[in-house]
């Protein structure tokens, strides 16, 4: 290997580019791929290339590939480890739904008025993203109402019914399932 500036050895080049560089440049197209559809597909990669690209960058010794490959396994242990511990993306599953089926019984808030045709809630544990677009089983019900989820609709639009509308019945069914969610 020849000597670089300084007497530096250049680390070694694939397809024209410095290996440092090229792992660099490809964690920052991860991050930013996740950072464009999050779901945490991505970002552990991401985080160990760009991680293992700047060692290498800073520390041209580091740059052969063996050691690259060494620095991308150990950078992707210590993110994969942050990750999971600090969940940044749902809070340990807590406001997580599985299925639609999940949303029936849940309990939100009417974000723009509600009619049997349209309308918007926002629900206390809806995952990521708690806003649904929702319909009325009958009536309106109006922005700031409480609303309990009757019929999930496949999870794209809600059927809703106010919670004052409840019946006994329906009460204590909602209630014994927050505390069966309480308990769980």
């Amino acid at each position: 290997m020849s000597g670089g500036v300084l007497g530096w050895a250049m680390p070694p080049e694939v397809f024209g580019v410095a290996l440092p560089l090229l792992l660099t440049i490809l964690g920052v197209g991860l991050i930013v791929g996740e950072a464009m559809a999050p779901g945490a597909h991505f970002i552990v990669l991401g985080v160990a290339l760009l991680g293992a690209g700047i060692i290498g960058l800073v520390v041209p010794t580091l740059a052969q590939p063996l050691v690259a490959a060494a620095l991308v396994l150990g950078v992707g242990a210590v993110a994969l480890y942050v990750y999971r511990t600090y969940d940044f993306y749902g809070g340990k599953g807590i406001a997580r739904t599985s299925d639609s089926e999940t949303l029936v019984g849940q309990r939100g808030v009417v974000t723009e008025r509600v009619t049997p045709q349209r309308g918007r809630v926002e629900l206390r544990e809806g995952g990521f993203d708690p806003t649904f677009s929702a319909r009325s089983v009958d009536g309106e019900i109006d922005a700031g109402t409480e609303i309990i989820v009757v019929d999930p609709g496949g999870g794209s639009v809600l059927t809703v019914e106010a919670v004052e509308s409840l019946d006994d019945i329906d009460r204590q069914l909602a209630r014994e399932r927050e505390e069966s969610d309480a308990n769980a």
